[in-house]
Parts: C-alpha cells; sequence; structure tokens
C-alpha cells in the first residue's frame, strides 16, 4: 500500500521488487538484461554479435509550459535513457492517450514538435496508437519506446559499475525540475527571485538533453572497459542516480556534497520551493562509472565540447555502504527514493501560484 499512498512517480523499489519483477512473462536466454532496479534499458542479443537496448518512459503534456516543450521532454527523457548505452536511439514507438479537451490544432503542434524533435537525433517513429481517454486530466500523456541496435559487446548498461571506479557527473544538479518550476510559476518565481534567476531558470530547459554527454565520453573511452556504466539523471536527481547506479552494481560510494555541480538557478528555485537540489528530478545530466586513471582525458574532452562535467566521488565496495561527506563529516547518505519535485509542483498549482 505504501508505494501507492501520497506518492507521485515512479513505485516504490520494494514494490518493483515484490510485485513486478517476480511475474516478466516468458523467460527468454537471448534476453541479457531485462528488467531491473536502478536498470532503464533491456539488452537483447540478436546473433551475429548484435545486440537490441529497448527503453520506455511516460510522455508529458504539461500546459504550465508549453506544446512544445512537453514535446522535448518526451523525446529527451526517451533518448536520455538511451544515450546510457553509448549509443544513440534508432527507433520509437508512442502511445498518446489523449484528453478530449486537447484540440486538433494542439495536437498537430504537440506531434509536429514530437516528429521535429525525433528527427534532429536521428529517431524514426515506427509506431504506436493514438486515442482519446475520457477522465485524462494528467500530466502524463501516455508512453514511448526506443529501440536501437549496436554491437552487442559494445553496449553499456547501468549495473557494471565496480568498486574504485571514480564517478563523474554532467552538467549540474536540477535542470528540469528548476526549470519546470520556473516555466510553471513565472510570476511567483520573478516576484521573489528576480528576473535573472527566473530567465535562466527556463533557459536551463534546453539542458536537459544528456544524449552528447554519452556519446562524447565513449569517443575518448572504451565502452565497459574504461567507461563501466552510465545513468541518466531523472526522478530522484543527482545523488539518487548515483544510488541506482552502485545498487544495480552491487556496489557502495563515497561523494562528497561541495563536489556535487548545482548552478545557482537551480539552488535558488529550489530552495524557495522547499526541495532538494540534489534529489529530484535532473534530465540533462549523466552518471558515468570510469576506470580510475582516465577520468581526467574524459573530463578534458567533455570540456572542449562545453559539456560540464565534474568528479563527484568513487565506487566502493557494498560492504562500506553509501556514504557522503559534508562539512568535512563522512555519514550514511540515506535516500527513501521518494522525488521532492512531484510535491512541490503540485502544491504550486493546488496552491494557485503564478
Amino acid at each position: 500500500m505504501s508505494a501507492f499512498k501520497d506518492n507521485s512517480g515512479k513505485i516504490a523499489g520494494s514494490t518493483f521488487k515484490d510485485v513486478l519483477l517476480p511475474h516478466c512473462g516468458y523467460s527468454r536466454e537471448e534476453v541479457l538484461m531485462g528488467p531491473a532496479f536502478g536498470v532503464d534499458t533491456a539488452v537483447i542479443d540478436l546473433g551475429n554479435n548484435l545486440g537490441m537496448a529497448v527503453s520506455s518512459d511516460p510522455l508529458s503534456l504539461i500546459p504550465s509550459i508549453g506544446l512544445k516543450e512537453s514535446a522535448w521532454l518526451s523525446v529527451h527523457l526517451l533518448a536520455n535513457d538511451m544515450a546510457s548505452t553509448g549509443f544513440a536511439p534508432m527507433y520509437a514507438q508512442f502511445v498518446l492517450n489523449l484528453p478530449p479537451s486537447l484540440s486538433l490544432q494542439a495536437f498537430e503542434e504537440y506531434w509536429s514538435y514530437m516528429h521535429l524533435f525525433c528527427r534532429d537525433i536521428g529517431v524514426s517513429i515506427t509506431g504506436g496508437h493514438t486515442g482519446h481517454i475520457e477522465g485524462q486530466n494528467s500530466t502524463i500523456l501516455g508512453g514511448g519506446t526506443m529501440f536501437l541496435t549496436a554491437p552487442l559487446r559494445k553496449i553499456i548498461t547501468s549495473n557494471k559499475a565496480e568498486p574504485g571506479d571514480i564517478i563523474v557527473v554532467t552538467k549540474e544538479t536540477a535542470l528540469v525540475a528548476s526549470s519546470i518550476l520556473a516555466m510553471s510559476f513565472p510570476e511567483t518565481v520573478k516576484r521573489k527571485l528576480g528576473k535573472e534567476v527566473y530567465e535562466m531558470g527556463c533557459k536551463n530547459f534546453y539542458q536537459t538533453s544528456s544524449l552528447n554527454d554519452a556519446l562524447s565520453a565513449t569517443e575518448v573511452l572504451q565502452h565497459n572497459v574504461e567507461i563501466k556504466a552510465m545513468h541518466d539523471v531523472t526522478e530522484g536527481g543527482v545523488v539518487g542516480a548515483i544510488c541506482e547506479m552502485a545498487k544495480a552494481s552491487g556496489c557502495g560510494f563515497r561523494i562528497e556534497d561541495k563536489a556535487i555541480p548545482a548552478g545557482e538557478a537551480q539552488r535558488q528555485i529550489t530552495r524557495f520551493f522547499d526541495i532538494d537540489h540534489r534529489f529530484c528530478v535532473g534530465a540533462g545530466s549523466m552518471i558515468m562509472a570510469v576506470k580510475r586513471g582516465r577520468e581526467s582525458e574524459l573530463i578534458s574532452h567533455l570540456h572542449s565540447k562545453s559539456i560540464k562535467a565534474t568528479v563527484v566521488g568513487e565506487m566502493t565496495s557494498q560492504e562500506e555502504g553509501f556514504r557522503i561527506i559534508e562539512n568535512d563529516e563522512e555519514i550514511d547518505l540515506v535516500f527513501d527514493g521518494k522525488d521532492p519535485y512531484w510535491e512541490a509542483f503540485f502544491k504550486g498549482i493546488k496552491g494557485g501560484l503564478k
């Protein structure tokens, strides 16, 4: 019951483990990576050293930010999952459950942006399902799945990090959470935090793709040897993504709080909405587990592509647990899996913030 009570976003890890994971249909030997906590892409062996990676995510339609921006999120949150393999997505299927109130003109505009954003990253839309659903009033419009094929041995997954690997974070925390809050409540943010913070928050919205981050990393590091694992940042933020990668890989970690990259706009916006920037939706950042000694070349290469990258810590043995250094003191890191963004967003809507 607790997985659903007063919660928005992903279900609890315990529900995933106890309810979903034991019942996943027919077992096929060619499925090398199926459902797993902290792993966003399935990997299927197609034979002849060719693999297929598959990932699914919700589609967004958020009236407070607009049709173009909602389409951007729909495409790029899916593409970010795919990017964590070290390869770009190739195909997509979309299921659209449209609210009856959505006009044909609005739908045409939304779909034109879906087409353009997919085209821009080389994704062919191969099908799906579209219909109107009575009672649909969510900011989730449906779901999508993206696919790619690549050399099997080069496909990266988020569960292959090892103790001693260096943890690199690209860009900064809370990019999508802070930008959506700024765009959804512009008058409030401008009045309380100033026009400059508002404008930077809005500007950050189009930093929420991590596709180039991942593809640039694999230009200089060897797949699965020097770059061991990647995980895009979604619910739970940068630190939540590190927790997921470590748990999926059977590792612990030690990170430095002061090293976690956070822009001033994100800090101010999340502080105003009383949420922790380290733990809220952070699409646009990518977590990378890198072979020790290779992190400097990676960071230099990313910087040459105007992609910020920061070492925040290292993977440790599972027995050492999850540790964070705050105020020069190393303590246990406790994360309950709940992303504070959802509550802040809906509280703002219900509270009539403008």
